[in-house]
């Protein structure tokens, strides 16, 4: 129900419409302003916000995925997605600047598995459950890592429910997820180098024949180069900094996800991020 509310709410929302909460109205007026400003060219993608709501709802009840790819695609259908409409209420319409996107965000999406595992999974009142807090034991729970990659490591949920940090393979299931995670953070930096040096981003966009993923030429804007649009664009790129940050930390705690130092923020982030957007590099 919860669900159907927020897809009628986008369907009204983009329709002018919307029912009045908060984030409609808000959408609605986005929404507006956009086909305002590109004369009516360009418009938020109700099959991309239908994307995400559709992801959210098929595990809503903390199912497990079936491989790291289920993950990925997870990832792909709510954070990259989010960042793919982020850009296109700029407004921009770049390919390059869509693939940039769908890297940093399946890394943000991995990532904010691995952050949301041990208030989902519920340790016994041992140190590890402790640290999580007392309302973690109220919950039914549940380990949210790719049970290919659990069963590769030796990693039982049973275990992990009962020993948190301390159970046989998490460390190494952990290292695994956040390996892939870090991958496409890699791989962004190595697209955003090649795209600032007027090459190619260096391999294919899976999405390149999307309808929505198209160089378009907006109203009221020049042509622009590949690495334009990204110079452009490179605010929406900025949770990559955050998210590096995170997993550089898990790496020092050696992959114990569960380390009471991944749920405070880190001091440097504010420079890291001010940093990495005055120099347009990740």
């Amino acid at each position: 129900m919860r669900m159907q509310y927020w897809r009628d709410a986008v369907a009204r929302a983009l329709s002018g419409t919307p029912p009045q909460e908060p984030v409609a109205v808000l959408l609605s007026h986005a929404s507006a302003s956009l086909l305002e400003r590109t004369n009516g060219t360009s418009r938020l993608s109700k099959p991309w916000l239908h994307r995400v709501i559709s992801t959210r709802e098929a595990y809503l009840h903390n199912k497990p995925y079936p491989d790291l790819a289920a993950l990925e695609s997870y990832a792909e259908n709510t954070y990259s997605t989010i960042l793919y409409l982020t850009l296109a209420a700029f407004p921009l319409a770049s390919i390059s600047a869509d693939h940039v996107a769908s890297h940093i965000g399946k890394a943000q999406g991995i990532a904010a598995v691995l952050r949301g595992l041990p208030f989902l999974a519920t340790p016994d009142l041992s140190s590890n459950a402790r640290e999580i807090g007392a309302q973690a034991t109220l919950r039914q729970g549940s380990v949210m890592l790719p049970l290919d990659v659990m069963a590769e490591a030796g990693v039982r949920e049973e275990e992990v429910l009962r020993k948190g940090a301390d159970a046989t393979g998490l460390r190494d299931a952990v290292f695994t997820v956040a390996t892939r995670a870090n991958d496409h953070l890699i791989t962004a930096r190595e697209m955003l180098k090649n795209l600032y040096a007027g090459q190619e981003a260096g391999h294919e966009f899976e999405h390149a024949d999307d309808a929505e993923h198209q160089d378009r030429v907006l109203p009221g804007q020049e042509k622009q180069s590949a690495s334009a649009d990204i110079e452009r664009a490179f605010g929406v790129f900025m949770p990559a900094v955050a998210t590096q940050l995170w997993l550089d930390q898990l790496q020092k705690c050696d992959f114990d996800v569960f380390n009471p130092k991944l749920r405070t923020t880190d001091w440097k982030l504010p420079w890291k991020a001010y940093w990495a957007f005055k120099r347009k590099k990740l």
